[in-house]
């Protein structure tokens, strides 16, 4: 285990000026908090703060990141408390420190939701320091690094855990060595019989190509200095995990694979990366589609290089990336390399500061996935974005003015509104790529200058996160239904109190209902309109905050009978319109009353669809259009129609009866669901002529259920598909003009 003053002489290596003071007590502190503690393998738990502080110092991170690193575990697994942390090293360190402790007795349902919910935590602190996840990525891997010591399913775990989100994590950070370790250790233990197939299928190659590598390392060298200019040239095989998941992904098999050698050319400066591209492209043949020049188009996390594959000697496939001595630092050690490598930083010369670093690449990332965990979307759903987002590779795109948008692959123009801003996704209505109107959901490339069309009075339909691949996008959509679907229960609940009242006399206001809210334990007038429209709050409770007085109007059990249209056999009269969509085909309807408070009658309210809007449901078989319709409130499903003559409609109290009617789009009709009786000859060729007479009529079969069956009739239930009323009707009466067929009749559920 590393001595005291070791680790001290390893920081003041490379940062003479570092606080050897606070290095000591930070040494002495966790060596004591952690006591007796053993890790799996019998070593002393100490040794493991130590050996990260230690992975951590090869990075040269700064004094304050190795004590972080020394007291990363103690408040999770000692007495320790943030409090005394705070008291000891500083506020600074505190919140490192606390930034890398785990949740504590959550009470969550499944391993699954503990890990979400802290893998929120933790991105929220790396947003707002990022050595909370230089700290964080090193105590992984040299837990990763120790994990022969551990039972087979924390193995599978942490290993699954690893590939999941930490490697791609590193990597999205531009720590590309760091990465790579991580993916094969656990690519080690998660296919262990992958791993040994693959590093001994290389072995052999190495074995047959021996002195290849160098071969073309000095071919490489040679043709550079001819062009009169120096170059360091290193040459390696492809790593183990990395062959294999290009094998996975392209169904291929090892011997199949053509770039199992990777070349780095670190070049003295940009001008003689572009001048050793143009040596090798003209000593070697190319390789189309190949190329990609991340120097004019950097990454994310701020990687640059040019990349290119060409055939070199012995007619083998070489890549080769191009590179500047800063640019190989920051591709090597991604965001560590800004810490003490100013000078090498995207941020002019400026301190590296939490908030200037804020403008580094892998930042803009990093805001954009806390603003989607801010937004309210629950934690496994956040750690899925997340994982998308880590998984993708990139595409870049640019806005009419130059701007730079970087997108996973497979983002479409709904998620490139977004990356732009919410309220440019919210307002999309259709989009221009490279000048030509393209449909939303059209894949972007690289290179695509896409141009968003906008309108003030649009909201985002629920289907597009179907279609949005971001986080952001797709959370923006959920919050933008929610919001849709609030207003429209809230409304629905505003027109049920407005009647209501108006039917037992008394005046109905919003500031009436404001001033008895907390009675009602609801905080908004907006809640309690959203509850009533729910059916989650009764109409009766609200008319007993509000008129007490009026209380005694209501029947015993409690809730305000409307008086009923039906009942009366009533259909005409003033109303106001209460629309849904034309997919739903349908219309509240809601009858005139004077001294009705809330919205006006003859006001409206559009519902765009059911995922988006107030649910509508109807019931198996129960209505077409042309059938007089009743709407029933039923809490936490929204609204379900019913045929007039339905029987399961007196299951239900009149109140929750909300009267509609029909409003069907003619230039694209629809199909509904209806049921139909029919009793027919058991004679060859009847079902035969039965189906005959409903396809003629251009009726679909959707279902079909022998009831009864005698010597001589057959009973059957057809549910049959039709546009409406009269539709239903010309085949009801086709199926009568057959001479097989008994009795037809309509059946109601």
């Amino acid at each position: 285990m590393m001595r005291q003053y070791e680790l001290v002489e390893r920081v003041l290596r490379y940062d003479p000026k570092a606080d050897e003071t606070l290095l000591n007590r930070a040494y002495v502190y966790a060596m004591r908090a952690h006591g007796h503690q053993k890790r799996a393998s019998g070593d002393p738990y100490f040794s493991h703060p130590l050996e990260v502080a230690a992975i951590l110092t090869d990075l040269k991170l700064d004094d304050a990141t190795i004590a972080t690193a020394l007291l990363h575990d103690v408040i999770e697994d000692t007495e320790a408390t943030r409090a005394e942390i705070d008291q000891l090293f500083g506020p600074e360190i505190g919140v490192l420190v606390d930034g890398l402790t785990k949740i504590k007795r959550l009470d969550l349902v499944s391993k699954k939701a503990e890990q979400a919910e802290n893998f929120r935590k933790l991105l929220v602190a790396i947003s707002t320091d990022i050595r909370v996840l230089l700290v964080k990525l090193a105590d992984r891997l040299h837990n990763m690094r120790t994990l022969e010591h551990m039972s087979p399913e924390s193995r599978r775990r942490n290993s699954e855990e690893t590939l999941e989100i930490y490697a791609p994590l590193a990597g999205r950070m531009g720590m590309q060595a760091m990465r790579e370790e991580l993916e094969e250790l656990a690519f080690r233990w998660l296919h262990p019989e992958a791993y040994r197939t693959v590093r001994e299928r290389l072995d052999r190659l190495t074995e047959n190509n021996q002195g290849l590598v160098e071969e073309i390392r000095q071919s490489l060298v040679a043709k550079l200095a001819e062009a009169n200019f120096s170059a360091e040239v290193t040459g390696r095989e492809k790593k183990p995990y990395s062959i294999w998941r290009k094998m996975q992904n392209r169904q291929i098999s090892l011997e199949q694979l053509s770039d199992l050698y990777g070349f780095r050319v670190i070049c003295n400066n940009l001008e003689d990366c572009y001048r050793a591209l143009g040596v090798v492209h003209t000593t070697w043949r190319a390789v189309p589609g190949r190329f990609k020049d991340y120097i004019s188009t950097p990454k994310q996390n701020g990687y640059r290089s040019i990349h290119t594959t060409i055939v070199g000697p012995r007619h083998q496939r070489v890549e080769l990336q191009l590179r500047t001595e800063p640019m190989h630092v920051t591709a090597e050690y991604g965001v560590a390399a800004h810490t003490f490598y100013k000078d090498l930083s995207p941020l002019n010369g400026k301190a590296a500061t939490p908030e200037t670093m804020r403008e580094m690449g892998p930042y803009i990332w990093l805001r954009r996935l806390v603003e989607t965990l801010l937004e309210g979307d629950n934690s496994e759903e956040f750690l899925e974005h997340t994982k998308l987002e880590l998984f993708h590779d990139q595409v870049f795109c640019f806005t009419p003015k130059g701007r730079l948008i970087a997108l996973p692959q497979g983002a479409t123009p709904i998620d490139f509104a977004y990356a732009v801003h919410t309220d440019v996704g919210n307002s999309c209505v259709g989009a221009s790529i490279n000048g030509r109107q393209m449909p939303l959901s059209t894949a972007l490339r690289n290179g695509d200058e896409v141009q968003i069309l906008t309108s003030s009075s649009r909201t985002p339909p629920a289907a597009w996160e179907r279609i949005a691949v971001t986080g952001k996008a797709r959370s923006a959509i959920r919050r933008a239904a929610r919001d849709t679907l609030r207003r429209q229960y809230a409304e629905l609940g505003r027109r049920l109190l407005s009647s209501a009242f108006a039917k037992i006399g008394v005046d109905y206001s919003d500031d009436k209902l404001r001033r008895v809210l907390s009675r009602l334990t609801h905080k908004t007038v907006d809640d309690v309109h959203a509850a009533v429209g729910r059916s989650e709050l009764p109409i009766a409770d609200v008319i007993r905050a509000i008129a007490p007085e009026a209380a005694e109007q209501l029947p015993a059990g409690g809730r305000a009978r409307p008086r009923n249209r039906y009942e009366k056999g009533e259909g005409g009269g003033e109303e106001g319109w209460f629309n849904l969509s034309k997919v739903i085909g349908l219309k509240f309807r809601w009858p005139t009353s004077s001294g009705a408070g809330g919205s006006g009658a003859g006001q409206g309210i559009v519902i765009r669809g059911i995922r988006n809007d107030v649910p509508v449901s109807f019931e198996p078989g129960g209505a077409v259009p042309g059938d007089r319709i009743v709407g029933v409130l039923t809490p936490g499903e929204g609204i379900r129609i019913f045929q007039i003559h339905s029987p399961r409609l007196s299951e239900f109290e009149h109140e929750r009866w909300i009267d509609v009617t029909w409003d069907i789009n003619q230039e694209a009709p629809e199909r509904f669901p209806a049921r139909i009786s029919v009793t027919v000859l058991n004679e060859p060729g009847t079902l035969a002529q039965i189906a005959q007479v409903i396809g003629e009529d251009d009726g679909n079969i959707d279902n079909l259920k022998m009831l009864h069956r005698s010597a001589d009739f057959t009973e059957m239930l057809i549910e049959v598909e039709v546009f409406d009323l009269a539709h239903l009707n010309r085949i009801i009466n086709g199926l009568k003009g057959k001479s097989v067929v008994s009795k037809v009749e309509r059946v109601f559920v």
